[in-house]
């Protein structure tokens, strides 16, 4: 089975070595790029002392070039969404870390659960709301430092034509709904799936899958948990 990866490169790597190991073949098309802003981070965390939350792994990569900057920060609690973004803030040092296992909102019942007020948010641009929402909804005092972009890539055209030398993927993945609305609006005609395709398009969650055109939802697959083990799964 071939199975197209969009999320950035960085995090497509891991999950093609991934697909390779559950014997599929990953197809690799990044169609954004991170752009950090550990000034910013360092900045908010000076400024703060509470508890730290993050809804990406990327917010956990900006820290990492703070280098000695984070040390005084990492007994700091921190809250992830994902077991695996947790991981990575456990690596990094910090040494207080919980995670929710579904989306935003969950982390913020999570954060609410654990009487975390004063919170400190590290985000990125575009992000959705259901964090910051639930937060509100819940009374929880927080502030937001956006301290990464997702900036949108154009896919070489070769890279086009090596992934589609043999045919339309079986499978595509789609992290996000940024990626997913890119995806379908990229002026490439192979991209869109053929008449009578049956490629699946497989979502990390409902909101991934609103950005799927009307017409492709027959295809769509949507992962039971927020999380890239759950997506996996429905391969």
């Amino acid at each position: 089975m071939r199975v197209l990866v969009t999320r950035p490169a960085h995090s497509a790597t891991r999950t093609a070595q991934r697909l390779r190991d559950m014997g599929y073949e990953p197809l690799l098309l990044p169609l954004r790029q991170p752009l950090h802003d550990s000034d910013a981070a360092a900045d908010a965390l000076t400024i703060t002392s509470g508890a730290i939350a993050v809804t990406s792994a990327e917010a956990i990569r900006v820290l990492s070039a703070l280098g000695e900057q984070l040390h005084p920060h990492l007994a700091r609690p921190l809250f992830a969404v994902g077991e695996t973004t947790a991981q990575e803030a456990r690596s990094l040092g910090f040494r207080s870390v919980a995670s929710s296992q579904g989306n935003g909102r969950d982390l913020a019942d999570l954060v609410a659960a654990r009487g975390a007020d004063g919170l400190l948010y590290l985000a990125g641009w575009p992000r959705a709301e259901t964090f910051e929402s639930g937060l509100r909804e819940l009374g929880i005092h927080f502030s937001v430092a956006e301290c990464y972009r997702m900036q949108p890539t154009v896919p070489d055209p070769a890279e086009i034509d090596a992934i589609f030398a043999d045919g339309y993927p079986d499978a595509i993945l789609f992290y996000s709904r940024q990626t997913a609305e890119d995806f379908f609006r990229l002026p490439e005609p192979r991209l869109a799936p053929p008449e009578h395709s049956t490629a699946r398009l497989l979502c990390l969650s409902e909101a991934v899958a609103q950005a799927i055109p009307t017409a492709l939802k027959k295809s769509v697959e949507i992962s039971p948990m927020a999380d890239e083990k759950s997506l996996l799964s429905l391969l």
